[in-house]
């Protein structure tokens, strides 16, 4: 019986494009999560090379492969839930009466987080070719420490 997770890497929008900074800053997740629009199913498993991936589908990933991955998608880590979307604005749930403690999501391209009803929503930013002036950022979730902590992690492009 192996540990439950506790140390999240949180990626979205790569868009195709999977940079090394990436995969560098993610390097000692014990989980991955992809809040989507993931572009090629190369980035998935070049991820899975690090750890275990869940990923959901993004409003860009319409090919044959991506219409496996789910809209959403829940992961467990010890006690704690975090569910898994590409657009907060769908969220079509009310997580905390759910019983999750995090949500996370991609789609606006802007990094950030916020707490409400005690759940964390989470959106690590694009990793992807980047957007206006919106930073490429990556972020890594620690659940050992209540509250939980986030590092974004600005990728340098």
């Amino acid at each position: 019986m192996h540990a439950s997770p506790t140390r999240i890497g949180l990626i979205s929008d790569t868009h195709g494009l999977l940079r090394p900074q990436a995969l560098e800053a993610l390097r000692g997740s014990e989980l991955i999560l992809h809040a989507g629009d993931v572009g090629k199913p190369e980035i998935l498993r070049d991820l899975r090379e690090l750890a275990p991936v869940i990923a959901v589908r993004g409003n860009v990933d319409n090919a044959d492969w991506a219409r496996a991955l789910p809209e959403t998608a829940v992961a467990e880590a010890g006690d704690f839930l975090l569910y898994v979307l590409h657009d907060v604005e769908t969220l079509n749930l009310n997580p905390q009466a759910a019983g999750f403690h995090v949500v996370v999501s991609g789609h606006s391209h802007q990094p950030g987080k916020f707490e409400r009803d005690s759940v964390l929503y989470i959106n690590p930013g694009s990793a992807g070719p980047r957007r206006f002036h919106l930073p490429v950022s990556v972020a890594r979730l620690d659940l050992t420490r209540i509250p939980f902590e986030v590092e974004f992690v600005e990728l340098e492009v």
